[in-house]
């Protein structure tokens, strides 16, 4: 049977849309699932023994920095109540929460800073890096101040894939390897203690090079690993504490992870006329679900 001309050429015309919908179709089916950008940013405190590098001076940069960034999750250092307001009152795409390392909340956070339209809480916490961990407050192994860790378990809006984050800060003395080496334990148990299939990821300023006992002791058999050492590619300079020096020798800010993969990884060495937005380069991984 032979079709009269139109309805051959709606047909055809019929066909052409279909097969164009297919390969939209098989495209979309094909692309990548977005990744998740993670941060670790030790902020430096605010205090005006910096002179020209404190906080008033490099706020602007480092809000510039984050917004550039558009990180999903940041875990920060060092960060106080007054620095976490101001940085999200410049960024009111993100929401930070935490609690002081001192008994009374007061003192230093370790603030993680998220963006509302990508991630949920679910729930969230801190323990201290001493014999006492539920203990606010609590010091031990010849620590000078308090440790801690600020923990919560997030879900992704856009798929419902959920994880959980460990954001530190271990103690800075060389006498402190001990100390460091105990609270790494203490944070890895707190790991082992997760189902095993819980994605983990792990952001922090160590206070120490990969190649110690500190790295060892949460790398490894757990199943984390670091992103700097295990991503697709990387970019930005290895070292990452630099005193406002702009050069960076020793890579002690880490981002770990189990359960994901990572893309890659950038140490972010950003500056305006001179100034950076701390002491310390931030790092950035992106992490892809399996």
């Amino acid at each position: 049977m032979t079709l009269p001309d139109a309805p051959r050429t709606m047909l055809s015309a019929a066909c052409v849309v279909m097969l164009a919908f297919c390969a939209s179709c098989a495209s979309i089916t094909e692309r990548p699932p977005p990744a998740l950008k993670v941060m670790a940013f030790n902020v430096r405190l605010p205090t005006d023994a910096d002179g020209a590098n404190r906080w008033d001076a490099r706020r602007g940069i480092a809000v510039r920095m984050l917004r550039e960034a558009d990180a999903d999750l940041i875990g920060t250092q060092e960060l106080h109540r007054r620095q976490g307001d101001e940085i999200v009152a410049a960024l009111p795409q993100y929401r930070w929460f935490g609690r002081g390392r001192d008994a009374d909340g007061g003192g230093e956070y370790m603030g993680v800073f998220y963006r509302a339209d990508r991630l949920r809480v679910l729930e969230s916490g801190d323990f201290w890096l001493s014999d006492t961990p539920a203990v606010p407050g609590s010091i031990s192994w010849g620590n000078l101040f308090p440790r801690m860790v600020t923990w919560a378990r997030f879900e992704r809006i856009a798929d419902g894939r959920r994880f959980t984050l460990f954001n530190t800060h271990l103690p800075y003395r060389a006498e402190d390897e001990a100390a460091r080496l105990r609270g790494a334990r203490l944070l890895r148990a707190r790991i082992d203690a997760l189902p095993r299939d819980e994605p983990v990821v792990v952001t922090g300023d160590f206070n120490t090079g990969p190649d110690g006992a500190v790295h060892a002791a949460l790398v490894g058999e757990s199943g984390l690993r670091d992103a700097w050492e295990t991503a697709a590619s990387r970019s930005g300079p290895q070292g990452t504490y630099y005193a406002f020096s702009g050069k960076a020798e020793r890579r002690i800010d880490w981002i770990l992870v189990r359960g994901l993969a990572v893309r890659s990884v950038q140490t972010i060495a950003a500056s305006e006329d001179g100034r950076y937005p701390s002491d310390h380069f931030p790092v950035a991984a992106d992490l892809a679900f399996p």
